[in-house]
């Protein structure tokens, strides 16, 4: 049982694990090349895709769908699409995807004269399954050794690690006040219910002892 306890808190940490770093901001330094515009038909990847442009009247199945193209500093490859998230989740409320495309055209440049770019995005990137990361914002760095410090990611985890330390002590408290007395009632009534036991079983050796021993009276006596 305790390999099956460890098991399924080890599943519920990945599963949490993964929740939190595909929707927390995560921050790449790379140089743009390219943007572009593409019709996308979406089916079992829907998924991990933003919904229909704030105000669109599309059915969401199909759409135009803004993509950054950008390569890293160690030279690969990575492609962003550029969607908003409106008013649903994750809750970044961006409503400026055209804005932002404007910004990454402006901000290509190339291998000769390079322009580094900061990528704010929520996501991941997965050929298999077509997945792109969701770009959320741009800035140009100094180059691509720049320190970024995830404040945003840092002051949620925070919060988050409150709120479990809150939940725990409050937890702890009703149990301390609620469970634990009920337990102790229970754990006292159980005691006394075995003390009166062990006093009916004594006085039932008691009289049988009696018992027999009548019964002993009305021997004969032994003879010499």
């Amino acid at each position: 049982m305790r390999f099956v306890k460890w098991g399924v808190l080890a599943m519920v940490a990945l599963l949490i694990g993964s929740v939190l770093h595909y929707n927390l901001p995560q921050h790449d330094i790379v140089r743009i090349v390219g943007t572009d515009s593409k019709r996308m038909d979406f089916g079992e990847n829907s998924f991990f895709w933003a919904g229909p442009d704030v105000g669109a009247g599309t059915d969401g199945l199909t759409r135009d769908v803004f993509f950054i193209q950008t390569v890293q500093p160690n030279g690969k490859p990575m492609v962003y699409r550029n969607e908003d998230t409106g008013w649903g989740w994750p809750p970044y409320f961006k409503l400026n995807s055209y804005n932002l495309q404007t910004t990454a055209t402006e901000l290509v440049s190339t291998k000769e004269a390079p322009k580094w770019v900061a990528v704010t995005h929520y996501g991941w990137r997965n050929e298999f399954f077509t997945i792109f990361p969701n770009a959320i914002s741009l800035r140009e760095v100094s180059g691509p050794d720049a320190t970024i410090i995830p404040w945003m990611s840092i002051i949620i985890l925070s919060l988050l690690a409150a709120l479990v330390v809150l939940i725990w002590r409050m937890l702890a408290q009703f149990r301390e006040r609620m469970i634990d007395p009920l337990v102790d009632e229970v754990g006292d009534t159980i005691d006394e219910i075995d003390a009166r036991a062990d006093q009916a079983r004594d006085r039932a050796r008691g009289v049988w002892g009696r018992f027999t021993a009548w019964l002993g009276t009305w021997g004969g006596k032994p003879r010499r």
